[in-house]
């Protein structure tokens, strides 16, 4: 059994040495608040499925409640419940919570009891809704999502004579019809497309509210809006196409504290499979954090696949921007800290791997991945820490 003494001494370890994210909610709220401004005459939601992008779902909807953000999407009926808890023990109890995966008739009763707006997909969904708000011999609304062009999940034209049947005979209440965006970052006309079959699925629904815009299509001007936005990675200062640059404040800062220094003679190598062939005296400092902890092993500076002729991640030391030296390993990364003065990298010394300083994006283009990867992938080590 753990003393409690050894309970508070990790508690401090934990503190000052394990890897953290630093959660800037001043600028979530700030870009909240930027997206609002893009569409005048509707809501803004906010996207807080996957734990809030990784930043914790509770701690981020309280700044953007806060922030006067009324609708929140999440994945499925377990993460709604636990919002609705979390928001409802800070009396932020108007809150509209929607639940995107649709759901199985076991889950209406926990839907019901919460409040949650399930987003039914699939005939399958609307009829398990149906069978599960008449047994409970009451209605409460929906919300549809109609497929419009990225084949993943939603209606088609086919399924709106069952749904319209369903909807006179008391059993569905729409309160919301949606699709979603599949190149809204791009541009490729598929978002136009999109846009008119969107709205000829929601003239059926007259009395329903309307939502098309992802982060990207906040962007694309007011004939995206509609009544409702969903934005998701550009509220957490992710990359949202070409017209979000320079709009919206990085708000994860995930840092990690020096373990040791050492010097390496020219022509010696470092880390896993001797990547890292170092041509001059290498000064290497070991950093507590690696992929278990989230910081993708793809970042590597050299020795994987991925990266082959491309040059790997960077950090952010003592005021410098330094290379991610060989392969990232499961708990720990090297970086090259030779041009940084000596004095200032010493053990304890934390290294900034994105944030305001090494914009996230820049880390998942040298990873070959995206910022929602970094960020939904951050692992329990590492600390969330809100400031």
């Amino acid at each position: 059994m753990t003393s409690p003494r050894l309970a508070e001494t990790s508690e401090v370890v934990a503190q000052t040495r394990m890897p953290r994210v630093e959660i800037d909610l001043d600028a979530l709220k700030a870009n909240w608040r930027t997206l609002d401004a893009l569409n005048g005459r509707g809501r803004t939601g906010a996207a807080v499925k996957a734990d809030g992008y990784g930043l914790g779902a509770a701690r981020v909807s309280a700044a953007l409640y806060d922030a006067g953000c009324r609708d929140f999407f999440v994945a499925w009926v377990e993460e709604g419940v636990a919002l609705r808890r979390a928001l409802a023990a800070g009396d932020r109890n108007d809150a509209r919570i929607y639940v995107l995966q649709g759901l199985e008739i076991g889950a209406v009763p926990a839907c019901l009891a919460t409040r949650l707006v399930p987003v039914l997909s699939s005939l399958a969904d609307v009829a398990a809704w149906g069978e599960g708000v008449e047994r409970a011999g009451r209605r409460a609304p929906a919300a549809l999502q109609f497929e419009t062009g990225m084949n993943r999940l939603g209606l088609d034209a086919a399924a709106l004579p069952i749904v319209k049947a369903a909807e006179a005979g008391g059993t569905l209440d729409v309160a919301l019809v949606m699709t979603h965006l599949a190149s809204a970052d791009e541009e490729n006309g598929q978002s136009a497309e999109q846009r008119a079959l969107f709205l000829r699925f929601a003239a059926e629904f007259p009395q329903a509210e309307r939502s098309l815009a992802n982060s990207a299509g906040c962007f694309l001007g007011p004939g995206y809006g509609c009544d409702l936005t969903r934005p998701g990675i550009a509220l957490y200062g992710g990359w949202a196409g070409a017209l979000s640059h320079g709009r919206l404040r990085p708000v994860a800062t995930l840092t990690a504290a020096v373990l040791q220094v050492r010097t390496v003679k020219a022509g010696e190598a470092a880390g896993y499979g001797a990547a890292a062939e170092l041509s001059r005296d290498t000064r290497i400092a070991t950093v507590g954090l690696g992929y278990a902890d989230g910081y993708l092993r793809a970042a590597s500076g050299a020795g994987v696949p991925l990266r082959e002729g491309r040059p790997g991640a960077t950090a952010f030391i003592a005021g410098q921007h330094v290379p991610v030296l060989g392969r990232v390993s499961m708990d720990l990364t090297l970086l090259d800290v030779t041009d940084v003065p000596a004095d200032l990298v010493e053990p304890g010394t934390r290294a900034e791997f994105f944030g305001p300083n090494v914009p996230i994006d820049d880390v998942a283009d040298a990873a070959g991945t995206i910022a929602y990867e970094l960020l939904t992938g951050l692992g329990p080590r590492v600390r969330r820490v809100g400031r």
